[in-house]
């Protein structure tokens, strides 16, 4: 009997648990925060250097409030720890600030690039250190195979994989630091050193000039007389 009454009132029941449970339940995990590139080399892994230069030069403020502001897609080249260790010792330290952001942004391009992208690109890509037609920041792609090699005019470099992407950015670990011309290209030659002004020489009397004159001690001139009148005057003399 009892359970003929409580029969009825079983699927209620069974309703009240579930809007209960489903009311109950955590909120869905909130959407991803905003884009760091920091946060995505550190990820990574084995891009200290590189961390350490965007964040001295504020250069990675400069990327997130890009991405997050904008619709404007970038691409952006990754050197290794690595690939610093290869330059030559105390480089970077030569370089003044604002010459470290200027080799930081030849690493980046104002456009979202895949991997597909570089078959077709036109060179010289843009960088955002500047334009190549000057001279100083010229950044070329070649490709064969799947292989894509980036030449700068001093060095070229490979991207070895692409460590982040999501449509807007695009980061690629590659295994060189990208030198543009503008600051690590051959010094001009130095200016030839002045030459040595050449010692005046005075030039010799000629013969018979006062110059040749010989001198007594009181600097008074002693006269040269020819020898052969002495001659001429002593046998005269004789005579």
């Amino acid at each position: 009997m009892r359970k003929q009454l409580l029969s009825p009132f079983v699927p209620f029941l069974m309703f009240f648990l579930y809007s209960s449970t489903t009311y109950a339940q955590a909120p869905s995990p909130a959407p991803s925060g905003p884009t760091n590139i920091t946060a995505i080399l550190e990820k990574a892994g084995q891009f200290t250097t590189l961390i350490r230069l965007m964040k001295s030069t504020q250069e990675a403020d400069q990327i997130n409030t890009q991405l997050n502001n904008s619709n404007q897609g970038l691409t952006v080249f990754a050197p290794t720890d690595n690939a610093f260790t290869s330059l030559k010792a105390g480089v970077l330290n030569s370089l003044s600030d604002q010459q470290k952001v200027q080799l930081l942004q030849f690493h980046i391009l104002p456009n979202f690039l895949s991997m597909s992208n570089f078959q077709t690109v036109s060179n010289p890509l843009r960088t955002q250190a500047g334009d190549s037609a000057d001279g100083e920041f010229p950044l070329n792609v070649t490709t064969s195979g799947n292989q894509v090699n980036i030449t700068t005019g001093v060095n070229t470099a490979t991207v070895a994989n692409t460590i982040y992407t999501d449509g807007k950015l695009v980061v690629y670990q590659v295994d060189q630091v990208l030198q543009p011309l503008g600051l690590f290209g051959s010094a001009a030659a130095p200016a030839p050193a002045p030459s040595k002004p050449e010692k005046d020489v005075p030039a010799k009397a000629p013969a018979g000039s006062k110059e040749d004159a010989s001198v007594d001690a009181s600097g008074a001139p002693i006269a040269t007389v020819p020898f052969g009148i002495v001659l001429i005057a002593a046998i005269s003399f004789k005579l």
